[in-house]
């Protein structure tokens, strides 16, 4: 016969590798904590920064618009107050022109739109009128309005801030114009672009048509930005922070934030990467510093692993040799310091009086009914021996529930398994201890009642079928059983024998009416050696 496989791998193995374990999981779960709470509290600040920045910016954009308009303001005043005086146009475009860097030029025009002076002065434009989005735009509305960027007549990317000439009787004369190439050197341009870092950081503009306005990227200037979440919001006015995916399909941490005068909305942003880049190198420091006390930590597991397993080791060895004549001794050589370990000592020095109770416990599950309880047919067959070898006359109560097979037919085989134990119980309230109770099969049961009379036997078997009658057993209702009653060996010599006609006293129960107790008939062979006798 083939030995089974014992395990190869022993408690030392396993508590190291426990510890290991344990060890990497803590040490990831701390990496891992303490890299999730630095890299949101980075993220968290990397996002509060730029909405920072581009709420610094939205307000600067905000004064440099209403200065521009300002100054338009006060050079409309003094244009209509001399207003036929063409030397003055010249003169004051050019003065607004070089006053400061916020127009990259400057244009006056008429009531129908016609250019009266331009600065700088090319002469291209003087005489002709106006069509472009920004001027009808001006002329139709007669009021302070920063327009649309749109393209020039000279093919260029512009904005208009203009703002009407009304003379005092309020008769509309034409506007003045500061006009800012979106793609040339401005004020706006250098507020915006001092922003720029090395570090993937930048900012951009949009207007409400999703048209890059500025961007550090001159060749993306005009572009239209597809669907963005941060320009969304931000073109709606509100000013916040996101986590979003641009255009370009780059993580970025975007700050945003809205310019009302012109309509625009400023973003600031920094590709995650980048951010967490310096986080990453960190933990990595982190990582290898940690190493080498890792490692010690392994080898101090190691040691304590081998001590505390040494008992237990010794104590398995001795487990696999429990049939040698001095392994008592040898168990009580094995130094147990601590609790388990003595425990398990005290164990197997009690091990062999355990395994022999084990074994007749074993023994009476092997000779007994699992459902009811009583002895089975082994159990049966153990009683009659030992009631044999003791010499004690006994009688045999057979007994046969009613109808049984209509029970199960009816109600189904777990009502019938209740029905059983049921009678298993009544059979235990109306015997004495010394009965030996057995179920020898299905609804079958036998009572052995050493030391009874025919006379006793009969009165516990009418005891028994009177106390079955009167039992209301659940669902059921009302049984009956057929009883047949023998002793030994007063009925046949042979134990055997008995039981039979005890068998055959109950099935004559039955044939005459069910519910009833039947005395066996004398074995016809005591009977002819009686006559023998006589």
């Amino acid at each position: 016969m083939q030995t089974a496989r014992l395990p190869r791998l022993d408690l030392r193995r396993l508590i190291i590798l426990l510890a290991m374990l344990s060890g990497l999981i803590t040490l990831g779960i701390g990496f891992y904590a303490s890299y999730k709470v630095q890299r949101d509290s980075l993220i968290g600040s990397t996002l509060a920064a730029n909405q920072a920045y581009a709420a610094k910016l939205a307000d600067g954009a905000e004064e440099f618009f209403r200065s521009a308009q300002q100054q338009l303001a006060v050079s409309a005043e003094l244009i209509a107050a001399r207003f036929p005086d063409v030397n003055q146009w010249d003169a004051e475009a050019r003065r607004l022109r070089e006053q400061t860097d916020s127009f990259n030029a400057v244009v006056i025009t008429s009531a129908e739109g016609k250019v009266l002076a331009t600065a700088p002065n090319t002469g291209l434009l003087v005489g002709q009128k106006l069509s472009s989005p920004g001027a009808s735009q001006a002329l139709a509305e007669r009021k302070p309005l920063i327009s649309s960027p749109y393209i020039s007549a000279l093919g260029t990317l512009v904005v208009l801030i203009s703002h009407p000439i009304v003379a005092d009787d309020g008769t509309y004369l034409g506007y003045i114009g500061g006009v800012i190439y979106l793609r040339e050197r401005n004020i706006l341009h250098s507020m915006l672009g001092q922003h720029f870092y090395q570090d993937g950081s930048y900012l951009y503009a949009v207007d409400q048509t999703r048209r890059l306005l500025y961007h550090p990227e001159p060749k993306r200037l005009g572009t239209v930005v597809s669907e963005n979440a941060v320009i969304d919001r931000a073109l709606q006015g509100e000013s916040g922070s996101l986590r979003v995916v641009n255009s370009q399909g780059v993580d970025m941490l975007a700050g945003y934030a809205a310019s009302p005068a012109a309509g625009w909305g400023i973003v600031a942003q920094r590709p995650t990467a980048i951010t967490l880049q310096p986080l990453d190198d960190l933990m990595f420091k982190v990582a290898r510093q940690t190493a080498p006390l890792a490692l010690l930590t392994l080898l101090c597991i190691w040691g304590l692993a081998t001590l505390i397993t040494r008992p237990l080791s010794q104590l398995a060895q001795r487990a696999s040799q429990m049939d040698a004549p001095n392994t008592a001794e040898r168990i009580q050589r094995i130094r147990s310091w601590y609790f388990e370990a003595a425990q398990l000592k005290r164990a197997m020095q009690l091990g062999i009086s355990l395994l022999h109770q084990r074994i007749g416990k074993l023994n009476l599950d092997a000779q007994t009914d699992p459902l009811t309880g009583l002895h089975n047919r082994r159990g049966l067959t153990f009683a009659l021996e030992l009631l044999r070898s003791e010499g004690q006359s006994f009688a045999v109560i057979a007994l046969d529930i009613d109808h049984f097979k209509r029970i199960n037919d009816t109600h189904g085989h777990d009502v019938g398994d209740t029905v059983i134990q049921q009678m298993a119980g009544l059979m235990k309230t109306c015997s004495r201890d010394a009965d030996i109770l057995c179920r020898s099969g299905g609804e079958e049961f036998l009572m052995l009642l050493p030391n009874t009379t025919l006379d006793s036997a009969l009165l516990v078997a009418e005891r028994l079928r009177m106390c079955v009658e009167l039992e209301q057993i659940p669902v059921v209702g009302h049984i009956t059983v057929s009883l047949g009653i023998a002793v030994w060996p007063m009925h046949a010599s042979d134990i055997e024998r008995v039981l039979k006609l005890a068998d055959a006293a109950l099935y004559r129960a039955k044939q005459h009416g069910r519910n009833r107790s039947e005395i066996a008939e004398p074995d016809q062979y005591l009977q002819d050696n009686s006559k023998t006798d006589a």
